[in-house]
């Protein structure tokens, strides 16, 4: 597939069958549970506890990943449990949880991967699997499986404090219904509302036959309101939601009161806003959100995995300008907090921030283990899966444009004729060509350098080389955009986040009233 889909969901609850995220404990240490901050050889020694698994049970299995001449071998365990809480006419009606729980077995062999996994950890089902991945890589000699040494984490980007396991249904409650209540309060034209409260806590340990094994404890939770308004005969709807790798800290009063002003305020525009005139015209992306023109125009063509195999318009462009000077991209996985961030990723790397574009040259791809060997140098963590069942693959993590020298007014005071677009709902990209489109929930008009009639429901569509080399300005004024944003790629979907300052864009197709 080269089509990539990305989609900021409004935190819709988790399917799910209805047992208790206590079923399944966490690790007893509190600084295990605080993804190894603690002493690291007790992280891991808890985590093989936790799975019921011994040094020799690893290494029995790593041998006979290897069995068949792979060159190289890694286990990646997974148990994860999902809770979701959701309200809707006025009260809390569901409360769901899944719980995940298994291990995947990967060999390479050359160009050759092989993939198995259990949803279970009995050494007899993992040596199977081991085998039937050795028997997909096969070739050569048998591979050697190193001391099996735990790798610490260097820095821990999202700490719990609280962790979701030890949070009720009943301390959670609470908080929805007072999203409910302010969302109703703040205009009377709200007729229904829907809120939704997610968190995952997944329970991380992963070794490999170089000897590496490291354990981490990776939270998610969001909190997300969908808005109807009626307005005459007139019915509008939209959403605000954050998301971050955090505990139960993450939820209070500050919080549900920013959300309920922004769901009322970005469903509130839609009465008074048009679908403007289509064609191409100069762009203004505002702050933030418009990070989804890095995703799209550019993100996906990046992963190595499309260069390696000379799919994505950018393989023969690294070490060449690819854009403005003034413009550099960032994809980053040591953000404090973030969806995207990673302590480590499902490869055993350690998270770390990588310029993809600086100072207008393409400096690196983002890549996984197999892409950084076929390029002769490091990972730069980018290795990340769905879960156990899937292989890893190049994907991002925080994807953001730096601070330009400019300030948004002057941007838009430049534009005679164009729009500003800042909320966005999905979008895609054809990696070959680099054709991308995305769809914009609402923005503005500017006429003769002002923001006029409110505008919505509009596509903007272009291509990714021409539309990074077509932006002219760059504000000062980066943000990024803690939404529930879901990238997917390849059948497996990857939370992430993306961010810019407000930019000008010279040119791009607007969808609109023909």
């Amino acid at each position: 597939m080269d089509r990539r889909n990305f989609l900021k969901s409004g935190g819709m609850a988790l399917a799910g069958t209805l047992i208790s995220g206590s079923a399944f404990a966490s690790l007893v240490s509190p600084q295990a549970g605080k993804g190894g901050t603690g002493n690291p050889e007790e992280g891991v020694s808890l985590a093989m506890n936790h799975f019921g698994v011994s040094e020799s049970d690893l290494r029995k299995v790593l041998a006979a990943a290897l069995e068949k001449g792979g060159d190289y071998a890694d286990l990646y365990f997974e148990h994860s449990f999902s809770n979701s809480v959701s309200l809707r006419d006025g009260a809390v009606n569901s409360n769901n949880s899944y719980i995940d729980y298994g291990m995947g077995v990967r060999v390479l062999s050359g160009d050759q991967t092989g993939y198995a996994y259990v949803e279970n950890v009995n050494l007899d089902e993992m040596l199977k699997a081991a085998r039937t991945a050795a028997r997909i890589a096969s070739g050569g000699e048998q591979g050697k499986v190193a001391a099996l040494v735990e790798k610490p984490i260097k820095k821990n980007f999202y700490g719990v404090g609280s962790q979701w396991e030890e949070v009720s249904v009943k301390d959670k409650i609470p908080y929805l219904q007072k999203l409910n209540d302010k969302i109703f309060a703040l205009d009377p034209r709200v007729i229904k509302v829907q809120a939704y409260q997610n968190d995952t806590t997944s329970h991380i340990f992963f070794c490999n036959s170089e000897g590496v094994m490291y354990y981490d404890y990776r939270p998610m939770v969001s909190l997300s309101a969908s808005c109807v308004m009626q307005d005459g005969d007139k019915i509008e709807n939209s959403s605000a939601a954050r998301s971050y790798r955090r505990g139960y800290d993450f939820l209070n009063d500050d919080l549900v009161t920013i959300l309920a002003r922004e769901a009322v305020d970005n469903t509130s525009i839609l009465f008074s806003a048009i679908t403007p005139k289509g064609g191409e015209m100069p762009v203004v992306m505002g702050a933030g959100g418009s990070g989804i023109l890095l995703h799209e125009a550019i993100g996906h063509a990046f992963e190595a995995d499309f260069n390696r195999k000379n799919v994505s318009i950018f393989s023969d462009q690294l070490g060449k300008k690819v854009c403005n000077e003034h413009i550099s991209v960032i994809d980053d996985g040591t953000v404090p907090f973030n969806r995207g961030s990673v302590n480590i990723d499902d490869e055993g790397v350690d998270g770390q921030k990588t310029y993809l574009v600086k100072e207008g040259v393409l400096t690196s791809f983002m890549h996984d283990r197999i892409s950084a060997n076929h390029y002769g140098i490091e990972s730069t963590g980018n290795g990340r899966r769905e879960d156990f069942r899937k292989m890893p693959i190049p994907r991002m993590r925080a994807t953001y444009m730096e601070p330009g020298n400019m300030t948004e007014a002057d941007i838009i005071a430049s534009v005679k004729n164009g729009v500003f677009v800042d909320k966005f709902s999905n979008g895609q990209v054809q990696i070959g060509a680099g054709d991308f489109t995305f769809f914009v929930k609402s923005g503005y008009l500017i006429e003769d350098g002002k923001l006029t009639q409110p505008i919505k429901d509009i596509n903007i569509i272009g291509n990714g080389p021409q539309a990074l080399a077509d932006i002219t300005m760059v504000a000062n004024n980066d943000q990024i955009d803690n939404g529930t944003w879901t990238c997917g790629k390849d059948g497996q979907s990857a939370p992430v986040t993306c961010g810019m300052p407000s930019a000008l864009v010279s040119k791009l197709t607007v969808g609109g009233n023909s």
